[in-house]
C-alpha cells in the first residue's frame, strides 16, 4: 500500500536505477525522489517509525530490511533478510527499538536498532528456514503482535502460537482458533486487554493470549468463508473495526456487525 506522509506519497514500484521507493508530490504526481534497488518489492507496506529522535522509512522487501530517511530518501542503515518467492508480507512491528519481522518460509527476524538510529543488527533469528518443520514463527498473511515481552502470531500450518520475544523461544501453540492445513490464515487484533482473532472461516473470537497461553471467551459465525485453498473454503480478508461494530467481507458481501453490549 502506499504511503501518505504530509505532502508526499511513498510508493513500491521495483526495478533498477533506485527506482525500488519512489516519492512523489501527492498533489502533482511529481518525482521528488527515489531509493533502494530490488528486482522485486514484496507485499509489505512502508511504515514510518521514529528511533533515536528522527523518522526513519522502514521497507521490508525481499533481500532487506532497509532504513531510509523519508524526507531525502537516503539510506540510513540495513539488515540483509532474503526471502524465498518475494513473501515479504506481514508489517514491521516496533517496540522501543526493537523492530518484529517474520516470513512464511524464512521465519522470524528480531532487529535492534541503536540509541542514535544510525545502525541496527539482528538480535536473534529463528532456528528453522523450512514452514514445514518451523520452531518460531512462519506467517502467510497475518502481522504478528508484538508487545513488547511476548510475540503472539499463526504459523504456516495453522498453529496459533506465542513467542518469548527476547530470544524467540517458543511459549505455547493450539489450533483451538483455527485449524490444521497449509496456510491457514487468521488475524491477530490487540483490544484493551484482550484480543480480536478473525479467523478464515469466517469467525470472530475474543480471548485472552498470555506467556502462559490461549483462553478463549467467547466466539460467533460473522460471514461465509467463500475462496477456495487447497481443500478447503475461507476469508483472507481483514476485518475493519468503527462505531463499535466490526465490518467483515467474502466475495459475495459485506456485513456490519454491532460490538455494543447490550
Amino acid at each position: 500500500s502506499p504511503l501518505v506522509d504530509g505532502d508526499q506519497l511513498i510508493t513500491l514500484v521495483g526495478g533498477q536505477q533506485n527506482s525500488l521507493v519512489v516519492s512523489f508530490d501527492r498533489k502533482t504526481g511529481k518525482e521528488l525522489w527515489r531509493s533502494l534497488e530490488d528486482p522485486a518489492v514484496g507485499y509489505a507496506p512502508p511504515v514510518i517509525f521514529e528511533f533515536g529522535g528522527q523518522r526513519e522509512l522502514i521497507v521490508w522487501h525481499p533481500t532487506a530490511v532497509s532504513a531510509i530517511n523519508p524526507e531525502n530518501g537516503k539510506l540510513i542503515w540495513e539488515v540483509p533478510y532474503g526471502v524465498r518467492y518475494g513473501l515479504t508480507i506481514a508489517t514491521p512491528r516496533k517496540v522501543g527499538n526493537r523492530l518484529f519481522v517474520a516470513s512464511f518460509y524464512n521465519g522470524p527476524r528480531m532487529i535492534e536498532v541503536s540509541p542514535d538510529g544510525n545502525r541496527a543488527k539482528i538480535v536473534w533469528a529463528g532456528k528453522s528456514d523450512s514452514e514445514i518443520n518451523s520452531d518460531g514463527l512462519h506467517p502467510i498473511m497475518m502481522t504478528p503482535v508484538f508487545n513488547g515481552k511476548n510475540i503472539y502470531g499463526v504459523d504456516s500450518y495453522g498453529q496459533l502460537r506465542g513467542l518469548d520475544a527476547k530470544n524467540g523461544n517458543r511459549l505455547w501453540e493450539t489450533e483451538q482458533a483455527t485449524g490444521k492445513g497449509r496456510w491457514w490464515n487468521a488475524f491477530i487484533i490487540p483490544h484493551e486487554d484482550r484480543y480480536f482473532l478473525h479467523n478464515e472461516q469466517g469467525e470472530l473470537i475474543i480471548a485472552n493470549l498470555t506467556p502462559t497461553g490461549y483462553e478463549e471467551l467467547s466466539r460467533a459465525r460473522l460471514i461465509e468463508p467463500t475462496r477456495r485453498v487447497q481443500r478447503r473454503m475461507t476469508i483472507w480478508s481483514h476485518p475493519a473495526f468503527a462505531m463499535k461494530s466490526v465490518f467483515a467481507r467474502n466475495d459475495k458481501e459485506i456485513i456490519r456487525v454491532d460490538l455494543s453490549a447490550k
